[in-house]
């Protein structure tokens, strides 16, 4: 016997007849003898339309009342999700948040977890119970109802999993597995059988829509194995793991992209001590979050020129803390460019292997593609280019790394 959550997205559940086919997927599980806890998301497109309603009343609301509302989704799934799995002969009752309860800080809208009670589920479960629990929520200091912000629900999965020692996390979408980059967009992209933590974060903070980061954070902490699946395709998923479970490791696991950056490039900056800190400081005051960063050599010692990324959502906010500041910081004149695009090639495999960046940056010169900024991490380079090249980039740098499907 094992001990299973089983999470089910917004597009599982989007009508009643997908709510059916979860109830049959989680049967499936009960039926192997497992002791299951699900946990679900609103319907498609049903937060979206809760918080439409928040800014309908008031464009600056009460954060707390805004919880209150968008929560509501889930509490409908998970009631016809139980009553779905009563009809087909499986106990079930549905838990929200705070009945649990789920402890989170009391940032409404964005809460952390700090702790899951899980006694009662744990006690509930073990009798042939199945557990439905709302995810994206959670309960506040102050006995309010929190949220956990967009993607909650996968990281509500992973907590619960680790909070009651799940042998699995099994997290179904409307893709079946992971793949080494968007097969929307590279044709011969392939499934991962397995793929580390590390590198699974790396792929959902620069782009990958697959798994929320937050999560991944979580099951990298706590070692939750976690496995996606497709919700509507009885095929593997992609399991992801520990380092030490996967044998062969690939050199290259995978490439991500990310439309949602913006550069900015200040053009003859002051070079002097604390310059840095004062373009820098202002923008993080502003919570603009700067990415990659590369300030060119100084020639005579009196001036350089700084460019760095931001979130494109970010870049007319960057440049008017900026702009403000053009009389005390000095520099001659600001440049954005919101026509950029963040390719990253991903792999553990580069700790131990020399020539990947250089393969990256022959292969993208072979096809024309000029690097403005390039970023490494012990296990990722990524290098801003031009949008319109997004496409041709993916697609040479996959066949390179020979990830091509055969």
């Amino acid at each position: 016997m094992a001990r299973i959550v089983m999470k089910f997205g917004g597009t599982s559940v989007g009508d009643c007849d997908r709510i059916k086919n979860v109830a049959r997927r989680v049967k499936d599980e009960v039926d192997r003898g497992n002791e299951v806890a699900v946990v679900v998301s609103a319907m498609s497109g049903v937060t979206n339309q809760l918080v439409d309603y928040c800014r309908q009343i008031a464009p600056l609301h009460d954060a707390r009342e805004y919880d209150t509302v968008v929560s509501t989704g889930e509490q409908v799934t998970i009631g016809l999700l139980a009553i779905a799995l009563q009809e087909i002969g499986v106990q079930a009752r549905s838990w929200m948040g705070w009945q649990i309860p789920i402890r989170s800080d009391g940032a409404h809208g964005k809460a952390r977890i700090e702790t899951i009670d899980t006694s009662e589920l744990e006690k509930r479960m073990a009798s042939g119970q199945v557990a439905v629990v709302a995810g994206f929520q959670g309960i506040g200091p102050d006995n309010r109802v929190t949220t956990l912000g967009r993607g909650g629900s996968d990281t509500s999965a992973v907590a619960l999993a680790a909070a009651m020692k799940a042998d699995r996390c099994d997290i179904y979408t409307d893709v079946d597995g992971v793949y080494t980059t968007d097969p929307r967009i590279v044709a011969k992209a392939r499934k991962l059988d397995k793929i580390t933590y590390e590198e699974m974060l790396e792929l959902a903070s620069l782009g990958a829509k697959v798994l929320q980061t937050r999560s991944v954070e979580m099951a990298m902490k706590h070692r939750v194995r976690v496995q996606v699946l497709s919700s509507f395709v009885d095929a593997p998923g992609t399991l992801v793991c520990d380092e030490d479970e996967i044998v062969e490791k690939e050199l290259v696991s995978g490439i991500a992209y990310s439309r949602d950056e913006a550069k900015i490039t200040l053009v003859r900056v002051a070079d002097r001590p604390g310059v840095a800190a004062a373009i820098f400081g202002p923008l993080a005051d502003a919570n603009v979050n700067v990415d990659m960063i590369v300030q060119n050599v100084s020639e005579d010692g009196k001036s350089t020129d700084l460019t760095f990324t931001v979130g494109k959502a970010d870049l007319d906010r960057g440049v008017k803390v900026l702009t403000e500041k053009k009389g005390e910081l000095g520099y001659e004149r600001l440049v954005p460019d919101s026509n950029v695009v963040k390719i990253s090639v991903i792999g553990v495999g580069m700790r131990s292997h020399a020539g990947v960046a250089q393969k990256m940056f022959s292969t993208l010169a072979e096809k024309g593609i000029n690097i403005q900024v390039i970023s490494t991490s012990e296990i990722k380079v990524s290098v801003l280019v031009a949008e319109e090249y997004t496409e041709l980039a993916l697609r040479a740098l996959h066949s390179a790394y020979g990830l091509d499907a055969q």
